[in-house]
């Protein structure tokens, strides 16, 4: 039986390195995230993170292939927690991204850095902006026309220098954002190389195109058990895929439905920021997650019309 999707508490963290199989639903989204640690380990190299802002508007997920396992990824994974919960009420998630490159690029080990995949959705507007730092190019799945493709960086020129680079390769980098707007039905699919890693029938990698192909010949499968039947075409095309690495499959799925937070909700929600408010007055604590102040976030979160009318002009 699969179990349904259940709502995320408003500025709540959710996530870590650990052996996961869930399904959470936010606003205008459900997701379901599947992480296995390679052999019997308690925790893995794949790091993922979802997240929603005080009013629950804001989604942000992370999926994050850390060089290493076990301990040595487990204070990293505790960071990007940090990192996570320090951003959750901002919508614009650029500053995030160069924090996460710094934090990686701080570490003592040269070897220390990371491929991940960066995502925040804003339900007024169900748009979706994605950064991608070195990681296997994301899914996507049009309702309207039963079809997946990659979904890209903006292929349009920019400014010259290091683009899109794993992080914690270079202090300085920049990353160009992907924004679709997602319709009901629409499907977003993120994973760790262990995928394309794998190997066909005939012996040869699956690469990207490998695994677009393989959802393609899936068809229509519910959301639900798609990650499932997905894994399952890979292991069986070969004896050793999915054995020797870390797995870890996110998959998002577009929905008309808004969450309806009541009193109760709001009323620990205010509890939770007024508790990071007084640790945040500490010497060396975090500093308190505000919203950023743009006309889609906070005026549309007193008046939706702003967030709408912000989606038409953008």
């Amino acid at each position: 039986m699969v179990t349904p999707p259940q709502p995320m508490a408003c500025m709540e963290v959710w996530g870590g390195s650990h052996l996961a199989d869930h399904a959470t639903r936010f606003s205008g989204l459900d997701a379901w995230v599947y992480s296995k640690p390679y052999g019997a380990a308690a925790r893995g190299g794949d790091v993922v993170y979802a997240s929603s802002c005080a009013t629950g508007r804001i989604t942000r997920l992370m999926v994050a292939d850390v060089a290493g396992h076990g301990r040595a990824v487990a204070g990293t994974a505790a960071d990007l927690r940090l990192l996570m919960r320090r951003f959750v009420n901002t919508l614009d998630h650029t500053e995030l991204v160069g924090h996460l490159n710094r934090q990686f690029k701080a570490l003592p080990t040269q070897a220390a850095f990371a491929t991940a995949v960066v995502a925040t959705y804003f339900a007024p507007t169900r748009r979706l902006t994605l950064c991608n730092a070195g990681h296997p190019r994301p899914l996507i799945y049009r309702a309207a026309t039963g079809e997946w493709r990659f979904l890209s960086n903006d292929p349009l020129p920019r400014a010259t220098g290091p683009r899109n680079l794993p992080l914690g390769i270079l202090d300085i980098a920049d990353y160009d954002a992907s924004d679709v707007e997602l319709q009901e039905g629409d499907c977003v699919l993120a994973y760790t190389d262990a995928l394309m890693e794998a190997q066909d029938a005939d012996g040869e990698m699956l690469g990207e195109e490998g695994v677009l192909r393989l959802l393609q010949l899936l068809g229509e499968v519910d959301p639900a058990r798609l990650t499932a039947s997905l894994l399952g075409e890979i292991e069986s095309r070969y004896p050793e895929n999915l054995a020797a690495d870390d797995v870890t499959v996110l998959l998002v799925q577009a929905s008309s439905r808004e969450s309806q937070h009541g009193l109760g909700e709001r009323l620990k929600a205010a509890g939770r920021f007024m508790r990071m408010a007084m640790r945040a007055w500490r010497p060396g604590a975090e500093p308190l997650p505000m919203p950023d102040l743009s006309v889609p976030n906070v005026g549309g979160a007193i008046v939706p019309g702003l967030s709408k009318r912000w989606r038409k002009q953008g």
